[in-house]
Parts: structure tokens; sequence; C-alpha cells
């Protein structure tokens, strides 16, 4: 087994929470066929569909997935393809406590005639048609109760939890405990979606959530985007072990891959029209207030998490499980070629590196850096063996603006040891 991961190869990864075209702001690719294509290049099991709620889109589902043994879906045209599972994300905004709460949960059905029934009574409430994730006017309690009565078996997961502005610990319109959003249904809650903008460590703080599993999702709107947060599974590849897997880890659930938190676009506090991040600390110090325009700054992740947490950050809980972060490939080509976008450049090197390679995560995880050093370009080499060492130089996300990962911060020698110039300096990757 590879030392920086913790896994065995007899795994498999699932990618929970994504988009359709159905939802604002996603690409219009978003569909079965080019999910199964993605999936497959970046070594990604078992895949969401996103969306089932919009009827329109799960139509399209019906006709385009068949159902396997084991209760998982795969394309009608590739039997041998990736597993799909459906998925849906909705968004409840409401009143309580005197507050206005705004809050997006997950839902994972157990088959498409669960779907439907989810979708029609949710229907029956209000417009499911108008976009891939809908919004609803009631207590997000009344949805974990809706999705069971349609299915005991729905799983229902709090998502991406500290996100500011819509999720179960925002600073702007959250809870300050699991029981205090969900009341009497906090029972039926089982997991909790770290989100892009934090990672398990940071949750280990919190002691009121050692008794949940910490899962993770890319909550992707494009392809690329698939896979760059996602759940390492070793139970079989069925729904009930799945789902009771995520219920209960030591049946089967092993961990996540991750985001460098950092990296997720509401790491700390911040404005982002003036140019202002700043840590928890700091932000405490100027009294919350933007320091250039005298405006509340947004209060990011990590703040969050110190307001909340009992423990000191590094605590590690018994019910810890292990935790890779990774920089998706295409990320890292596009570093390499300096360019800020993925180019047409960037995702034909991508093609041409997953045909040499197998896919996404055999490179960025499994494969051993010396099988690697025969495989990719120099540069694109001691880039992902930088990242694998955790030696990233990160400016941090923060109000909306995902943060900038520096891959070039130690440059390796032919030798292998790191490369200094003759006065100490680090020399320049790139």
């Amino acid at each position: 087994m590879n030392s920086f991961v913790p896994w065995s190869r007899e795994v498999f990864l699932a990618d929970l929470h994504i988009h359709s075209r159905y939802s604002r702001a996603t690409s219009p690719r978003m569909g079965v066929e080019e999910l199964n294509r993605a999936a497959k290049a970046k070594g990604i099991g078992l895949v969401g569909t996103g969306d089932f709620t919009h009827p329109d889109y799960l139509d399209e589902l019906e006709e385009a997935l068949v159902q396997v043994d084991g209760g998982f879906y795969v394309p009608m045209d590739d039997p041998d393809g990736t597993r799909f599972v459906f998925t849906a994300e909705v968004a409840n905004i409401f009143t309580q406590g005197g507050r206005n709460r705004r809050i997006h949960t997950v839902l994972i059905a157990p088959d498409l005639e669960t779907a439907r029934e989810i979708q029609a009574r949710l229907a029956s409430i209000g417009n499911v048609s108008s976009d891939g994730r809908p919004i609803f006017g009631f207590p997000v309690k009344n949805l974990v109760r809706i999705a069971r009565e349609a299915n005991p078996d729905t799983v229902v997961i709090p998502a991406h939890i500290w996100t500011p502005w819509f999720s179960l610990f925002g600073a702007k319109s959250g809870f300050d405990s699991i029981e205090e959003c969900f009341e009497e249904e906090s029972r039926h809650i089982h997991a909790l979606e770290t989100g892009l903008s934090s990672d398990p460590p940071m949750n280990w703080r919190l002691s009121a959530l050692d008794g949940y599993t910490l899962v993770s999702n890319s909550d992707a709107h494009s392809p690329s985007k698939l896979g760059r947060e996602a759940n390492v599974f070793s139970c079989p590849m069925t729904f009930d072990d799945m789902a009771a897997a995520i219920r209960e880890p030591s049946r089967g659930f092993e961990g996540t891959v991750e985001f460098f938190p950092e990296e997720g676009k509401y790491h700390l506090d911040g404005h982002r029209d003036c140019g202002v991040w700043m840590t928890p600390e700091e932000s405490s110090r100027a009294g919350g207030m933007c320091p250039r325009c005298g405006r509340p700054l947004t209060v990011g992740v990590l703040h969050r998490v110190y307001d909340l947490a009992d423990r000191p950050d590094g605590a590690r809980p018994a019910t810890a499980l292990p935790c890779v972060h990774l920089i998706p490939l295409e990320e890292v080509l596009a570093q390499v070629m300096g360019v800020k976008s993925i180019t047409a450049r960037v995702k034909k090197e991508y093609d041409r590196l997953i045909a040499l390679a197998g896919n996404e995560f055999d490179i960025l995880m499994w494969r051993p850096l010396a099988d690697l050093a025969q495989i990719l370009p120099p540069r694109v080499f001691h880039a992902i063996r930088n990242m694998r060492a955790g030696n990233v130089e990160i400016r941090p996300g923060h109000d909306g603006l995902y943060g900038v990962i520096d891959l070039s911060c130690v440059q390796t020698n032919q030798e292998g040891d790191e490369g200094r110039d003759d006065e100490g300096r680090q020399m320049d990757l790139f």
C-alpha cells in the first residue's frame, strides 16, 4: 500500500452530492452520459444523480438508467459503467427562534420509486420545476419527515454544514446545534457533510459531532469538478450496505478525500470587493468589521468552528477516520502550465495522462511515486509529490472566492532531495 494513502485499492469512492444541468449556474453537460465518462476517468465507482426532485430530469434518469443487483443503477448503454444512486439537494428558508434560517440538505433515495414519491410530496407543497435545487418555506425538520415517510431507508444529510449563508452551522443563518435545527427529527440524522471549506480535523474540535459520520462530496456543477471531494467505502457496493456504513462507519465507511480546506471559498473571514481576508483572531480584534469599508465581514468557516469548538486545534477523537487532502489533476496541470483556468491544452494533457496512468485517483493517490516518475512530465511529478507531502502554500478562500494553491514551494533535484540554490532560497518549480 502507498504510505500516502491509508486505504487499499479494494475500496470504492463515492461522490454523493452533485447537480444536474437543471440547477442554476451548472454546466449543460451535467447528465448521465458525461457523468459516467468523467467518473471513469477519475476512478469514482458511485455517483449521485443530483436533482431528482426536478420532474424533467427525473424522467431523463428513468430513461437513461437501469437498476442492477444491490439497488444501484447503471447507464442503460453501459452495464459495466459507473454506479448511480438517486440524490437531490433541497433548500429550506424559514423562521425559527426569531431568526431567518437557510438550510441545504442532501437526500439519498434507495430507488427510483422513492425518488418519485419524494418528488410528488414536495410538488404538492411548492415548485419543484424552477430549479434543480428547489426552495421551500417550511422548517427543515419537516423535510426529514417527508423523506422518511416516502421511504424510511432514505438517507438525510445536512449539506456543507459550515457554509455561512445556507447551512446547519452557517454564521449568517444557521444554528448552534443539530438538535436546535432538527428538533425531534434529530434522531434520523447520522451523517454531516463537512463542505469544501472545512475538513474532518476542523470538525473534530466539536465533541458534539463525535457520534456523526463526516462525509465529503464535490457539490459539482460541472463534470471536471466531480470527485474533488469524495467518500471511501469498503462495504459491498449495494445501497443497503452503503447506507448502513454511513449510519455506522464500522460497517464499511473508511474516511474521505478532501480539498485543502483553505482552498474553499468561505474558509476565512473577508470581503472580496475590498480584497480583505482575515483569520478569526484578526477579525475578532477588528470587531468583525472590514478595515477598508467599515462594513461587517463575511464570517468564514474557520471562525465559526472556533466559536463552537470545545477542543483545541489538533484534537483527534477516538471516532476519527482517516482523510487525505488532494488537488484535482486539472488544477495541478494548469499551475504547471502557468495558466489560470482549465484551457484546451490542460484538458488535452489531462486526457493523455489518464490514458497512460489509468485514472485520476491512480495518479493523485494510489500509484507509487517511483511509477509516476516514469510516466509523468518532471514538473507534474514534482507538483504531485509536493501535494502528497503537504508542501503547498495557499492564499485562503474567503467571501465566495476560492483559495489559490501554490505547489511550487518545494523543488526536488535529480537525487530526490529538496533543492535550493546557493543562497538557500527555494527554487521556483515552474
